[in-house]
């Protein structure tokens, strides 16, 4: 189904949702295709932390994996038009929470209570209309300051003492400089203008980059030579039911319900922007492309990551959380979707494409043990461009010196000592600097 110019792309009206299906409503897009087979690298990026925190085999952590994929596509399914991912900067937070419990059935009970109290909240967020007003309502030096402490808090993680790069120093290095370039760099781009070959590795967004780690790593002794394997992964239903679901381990107490409600409140204030980046990233590109229109609902993306997690907290909690955005790959999209329609036909023929082709690397084992000695780098590569987006984004949002003052103290906070030390942080700043300066004006007017 073809839309007009300045329209929106056909779907079926379910309300607050616009079902869209593959091959019907939006086109397959090959380039995203394939960056998602090496991408998914990420995804897979989860089992560590699973068998680690949870104390999973392998097995049951892939099937684990596999659920979240296919969840994913419920958001270009229902008409969010992003890459959604997970509550990537909660998850140090997660599992510090998680530890206090002995690991076994209480942890993965308190998991699984944090989890449905995060998606009942997102859903209360969207049915009652208040995501959408509450990102209008927050001052735009708090929603840079959220954006700020999300991205220092990624790029901190990477390269403290004890991080990932200190395991892959050469390896990150080479991967997140190349990320940054492909994606970003405005030489690049002229690059592209001039070269139809460098124009066509663009066109992959991450993939190059990663795929260059991937060589790079064994080259340097950082990472070990891939093993692939051939066989056919059946996933570990019936395990993952016993050793890991409510139904398996039983229902969590209620005092488990009430120690979660503090994480809860954490975990929605850094989705909260992903939130705030989903909407600055898409209305970037629906000013660049007048030939779609492209609509993001707050409350809809809200209700769709709040089912998400609802169904994941019955049948495979996460400690990484659902959340609205993956922002390294809905940029690299959204950067490819601004070179016109040629180049990629909608939005959602993107980051649908992108999405379905996710689901199906995680399930293929020849695809799982080729890039297995990968996953923490390419969790590494997302996070530093997330940094970088997030960071971008929250220096567009503020405009006066008090705004930039106030989200700046606020992101450092937020970074170094949590989601609720840095709202904390934030409001008093704007209460004390920007307000002043609104009474100010009222005088000399």
């Amino acid at each position: 189904m073809r839309r007009e110019y300045g329209a929106e792309q056909p779907f079926i009206p379910l309300g607050i949702f616009k079902l869209r299906l593959p091959f019907i409503h939006y086109r397959w897009e090959w380039p995203e295709a394939l960056q998602a087979l090496l991408m998914c690298a990420t995804c897979l990026g989860a089992i560590p932390v699973l068998t680690e925190v949870l104390g999973v085999s392998f097995e049951i952590a892939l099937t684990m994996v596999i659920i979240n994929g296919a969840l994913y596509n419920l958001h270009v399914l229902l008409g969010d038009p992003v890459v959604p991912g997970w509550i990537t900067p909660a998850i140090p937070l997660t599992i510090a929470y998680l530890t206090q419990y002995p690991i076994g059935p209480e942890r993965t009970q308190a998991l699984i209570a944090l989890q449905l109290l995060v998606g009942i909240f997102f859903v209360l967020m969207g049915i009652t209309g208040a995501a959408k007003k509450l990102i209008n309502w927050v001052p735009d030096s708090i929603k840079a300051g959220i954006l700020l402490g999300a991205g220092m808090a990624a790029v901190i993680g990477e390269v403290k003492p004890g991080g990932r790069f200190e395991q892959f120093p050469i390896t990150i290095l080479i991967g997140g400089l190349l990320a940054l370039f492909f994606l970003f760099s405005r030489r690049f781009k002229e690059w592209r203008r001039q070269s139809k070959a460098i124009d066509s590795i663009a066109k992959y967004g991450m993939l190059p980059a990663l795929a260059i780690a991937l060589i790079i790593g064994p080259i340097v002794k950082e990472l070990p030579i891939p093993q692939i394997e051939w066989e056919v992964f059946v996933p570990r239903f019936g395990e993952l039911f016993r050793e890991v679901t409510p139904f398996g381990i039983g229902f969590p107490a209620l005092r488990l319900f009430v120690a979660a409600l503090p994480m809860l409140f954490a975990a929605y204030i850094i989705a909260f922007g992903d939130f705030v980046t989903s909407k600055a990233l898409i209305t970037e590109a629906d000013e660049v492309r007048k030939d779609e229109k492209i609509d993001f609902n707050e409350n809809r993306s809200n209700l769709i990551s709040g089912f998400r997690n609802i169904i994941q907290a019955f049948i495979s909690p996460y400690t990484q959380l659902c959340g609205p955005l993956w922002a390294a790959v809905t940029a690299a999209v959204s950067e490819r979707y601004k070179d016109g329609r040629d180049s990629m036909d909608s939005i959602f023929s993107g980051m649908g494409t992108f999405r379905i082709m996710t689901f199906v690397g995680v399930s293929l084992m020849p695809i799982v043990s080729l890039i297995r000695p990968v996953l923490p780098v390419a969790l590494s590569l997302t996070l530093l461009v997330q940094g970088f987006v997030c960071t971008r984004i929250a220096m567009d949002i503020v405009k006066t010196n008090e705004q930039k003052g106030v989200a700046g103290v606020m992101g450092a906070v937020l970074a170094i000592k949590g989601a609720a030390w840095g709202l904390a942080a934030g409001i008093l700043l704007y209460l004390l600097v920007e307000s002043g300066k609104a009474e100010a004006k009222k005088v000399e007017a």
